[in-house]
């Protein structure tokens, strides 16, 4: 299942994605503990997180932000 910029804030497993309004998506792969996190259509991860860590995405519609969570999960939010 896919979501918008309209659902969130949302938590994704690594199945999901978000796409934000101007077309950025959002996705992660469980890498052990950590999460890698792809921002747009990047090959390697954009940032690894830890649980409990968050990382700012910055595009032309504002800042969202990604917290890894203690599941397989995710949260996605506006900054």
């Amino acid at each position: 299942m896919n979501f918008t910029e309209a659902d969130l804030p949302v938590e994704i497993n690594h199945e999901q994605m978000v796409t934000l309004a101007d077309g950025t998506s959002i996705r992660f792969e469980t890498n052990g503990e950590a999460k890698d996190v792809y921002v747009g259509d990047a090959f390697n991860p954009t940032v690894q997180l830890f649980p409990d860590c968050d990382h700012l995405v910055e595009t032309p519609h504002g800042m969202f932000k990604v917290t890894a969570m203690f599941t397989d999960t995710v949260m996605v939010q506006k900054a």
